[in-house]
């Protein structure tokens, strides 16, 4: 059976350590695949490079990418193995469509890599490779990139992008009771987009979007960027269904797309 491609909000680091309904649906989600994957390819907000990346380690370190929380954040160590037949592979289809790509050894799994898989695969036992994302890039070029990866869900790979789709710092409200309305109009218009796979307006989302500056400021636009990679990775499908959705501090989304695989109804 073919693997889903999926988006995935990281949210705050805390979530590493929190119990919420956001949480427990990330404990619950590997048990929804189709089958165990063999593997995990994760295109990351927070490495983000000019040049295509992709971890080349047989063990990765765990890098605390964040400071001022709490003490026990900086204690977690997931030291999840690497899968460097699966780099070259990876590397191999991207060298075929004529991507410049380095190999990356020695870095470790940042912060939008490993609270999520954490979350997933408690054991630290899921091979996982992790791949940059360059928030330079057009809408286009970025997904032309995942789609680079279509043929890995066919082997079993689970693909990820993990990002925020509504990922603006500057503006949560620590108290607030219910998401911000703007937040969640962006959030429904993206939706749209990719409920009918409208790629024409989806790659136009920084001129037609509502709320695109607040939502996507650009000091983090890197956010956004791995939702493209991941749909792309389902181009051959091209089917999307929203598991989950919830905001933390009133604007901060927290939502699961999956594109393609098992459990995805036809686009209208």
């Amino acid at each position: 059976m073919t693997q889903p491609a999926m988006f995935l909000a990281h949210g705050s680091p805390t979530l590493a350590i929190e119990d919420n309904a956001y949480t427990r649906f990330l404990k619950q989600l590997a048990q929804q695949l189709p089958r165990r994957p063999r593997a995990v390819a994760v295109f990351s907000a927070h490495y983000d490079s000019p040049v295509q990346a992709v971890s080349d380690d047989e063990v990765h370190e765990t890098i605390h990418d964040f400071y001022g929380f709490p003490e026990e954040m900086y204690t977690i160590s997931y030291p999840a193995p690497g899968d460097r037949e699966l780099s070259r592979q990876i590397g191999d289809l991207f060298r075929a469509n004529n991507l410049p790509f380095e190999l990356s050894a020695g870095r470790g799994l940042d912060h939008g890599a490993w609270v999520l898989l954490r979350a997933m695969f408690p054991q630290a036992d899921m091979p996982i490779v992790e791949l940059s994302v360059d928030s330079r890039r057009t809408p286009a070029e970025q997904y032309a990139i995942g789609k680079m990866l279509t043929g890995l869900r066919q082997d079993n790979v689970l693909v990820i992008g993990s990002g925020g789709l509504v990922h603006n710092l500057r503006l949560l409200e620590a108290e607030a009771s219910a998401p911000s309305n703007w937040a969640v109009e962006f959030d429904n218009w993206i939706g749209d987009q990719l409920k009918t796979w409208n790629l024409r307006m989806l790659f136009d989302y920084k001129q037609r979007a509502p709320h695109v500056r607040d939502a996507v400021p650009f000091y983090a636009k890197e956010h956004f960027a791995p939702l493209l990679y991941a749909m792309g990775a389902a181009d051959d499908e091209r089917t999307a269904s929203k598991p989950f959705q919830d905001y933390q501090y009133g604007s901060i989304s927290l939502n699961c797309w999956m594109f393609g695989g098992a459990g995805n109804g036809p686009i209208d």
